[in-house]
């Protein structure tokens, strides 16, 4: 679970981030709305969101690090397996921009650096 320890510190020190149980996972929330979840079965992993077309290129590219999520994953979200291996700079990218896909355009614009 070091792993989700990791996770909760990149995903709640976005603006307005929380972090919520559901479906007896970590989820994380903007205003409400879902942008992260941590899945530990069947292997530790994080769903996010993804832009249009970032899904299939990232699982074409690096299927050993990405997969396409079970309900979600036909919205476009992709899954990301949690190990020694992680990019977690990476991983930060797009929780970020998982995080920016879901935040009020007001909230999202009001951060960009």
């Amino acid at each position: 679970m070091a792993a989700l320890v990791r996770l909760r510190h990149l995903c709640l020190a976005l603006p307005e981030a929380e972090e919520r149980r559901t479906w007896d996972c970590a989820t994380f929330r903007v205003r409400g709305r879902i942008f992260a979840m941590h899945v530990a079965e069947p292997g530790e992993a994080v769903w996010c969101k993804a832009p249009p077309g970032v899904q299939l290129m990232l699982v074409e590219v690096a299927p050993e690090r990405f997969f396409v999520p079970p309900y979600v994953g036909r919205n476009g979200w992709i899954g990301i397996r949690l190990d020694r291996t992680t990019d977690w700079h990476e991983l930060a990218d797009l929780i970020d921009r998982s995080w920016r896909m879901t935040a009020p355009k007001r909230l999202a614009v009001s951060t960009r650096t």
